[in-house]
């Protein structure tokens, strides 16, 4: 029997199509311009094989995760603005996202870039934001891992184009 659930946990592996919230690791994260936007590109993830694992919205973020790691949002104008606009970002998950960001303003600044902390972009999570000139439209962002940001992420369902937030 056990030999049977290493077979199935391999295969589920092999196909992308982990059930757990491992590994979570370093991710990219790309901004839709609205609800309806955040399904056409969750739909052609979908239809490039990537299968949408977690739906991880907030207060400020609407957000996809999926198999590989890539997590597609809309996130709130008032959230955009703290941010600078960025329409992606690179994460990194770290066990002490205020401290790794601390380390990467310094690390831009040393190198002649301009960098800012922004601890408030998303409040009641463990996620810190940097913004730099060192990218083009983009912003960093740490976080802890998913285990330590709270519940398990409840598994994706998909959006309903009529049931839009307000922005």
């Amino acid at each position: 029997m056990g030999g049977l659930l290493l077979i199935a946990w391999t295969t589920s592996l092999v196909r992308d199509r982990n059930p757990l919230p491992f590994p979570d690791r370093d991710y990219h994260v790309f901004s839709a311009k609205s609800t309806p936007a955040l399904i056409a590109l969750e739909d052609l993830m979908q239809l490039h094989g990537h299968v949408p694992r977690f739906r991880v919205d907030s207060d400020d973020v609407e957000r996809t995760i999926f198999s590989n790691g890539t997590i597609v949002n809309h996130p709130r104008q008032e959230m955009l603005a703290k941010l600078g606009a960025p329409s992606a970002a690179l994460g990194f998950v770290v066990d002490d996202p205020e401290q790794a960001a601390r380390e990467a303003v310094e690390l831009f600044r040393r190198n002649g870039f301009t960098a800012e902390l922004i601890l408030d972009a998303e409040p009641g999570l463990p996620i810190t934001f940097v913004t730099t000139d060192a990218l083009s439209g983009s912003a960093i962002v740490f976080r802890k891992h998913v285990l330590q940001m709270g519940q398990k992420p409840p598994a994706w369902t998909p959006r309903n184009a009529n049931s839009q937030r307000a922005p």
